[in-house]
C-alpha cells in the first residue's frame, strides 16, 4: 500500500476512533485526524514489519483504528496530566 493511501485511511481512520474514544476528549477534530493519521502509519507499517498482516489485508484498517485509538489515549492523558 502506497503512502498516499495510508494516509487518505488515515484520515478516515481518525474520525472512527474520535468516535469510539469515549467521553470529552479536550483536543479538537484537526489534532484528533492528526493523531488519527500517526495511529495509522505507526500501525499499519509496524503491523507489516511484524509480519502480523499484510498490505490490503482489512486486519491492517483494524489495527490502524486501534493505534489511533491508543494514540488518542495517551496525548489525552499526557495533556491532562
Amino acid at each position: 500500500m502506497g503512502i498516499l493511501t495510508t494516509l487518505i485511511i488515515g484520515l478516515f481512520v481518525g474520525i472512527i476512533a474520535r468516535f469510539l474514544k469515549p467521553g470529552p476528549s479536550g483536543i479538537g477534530l484537526i489534532m484528533t485526524i492528526i493523531l488519527g493519521l500517526a495511529g495509522s502509519v505507526a500501525a499499519t507499517y509496524g503491523g507489516q514489519a511484524l509480519g502480523i498482516y499484510h498490505a490490503g489485508q482489512p486486519a491492517g484498517f483494524i489495527g490502524a483504528v486501534v493505534g489511533a485509538v491508543v494514540l488518542l489515549f495517551i496525548v489525552e492523558s499526557v495533556r491532562k496530566g
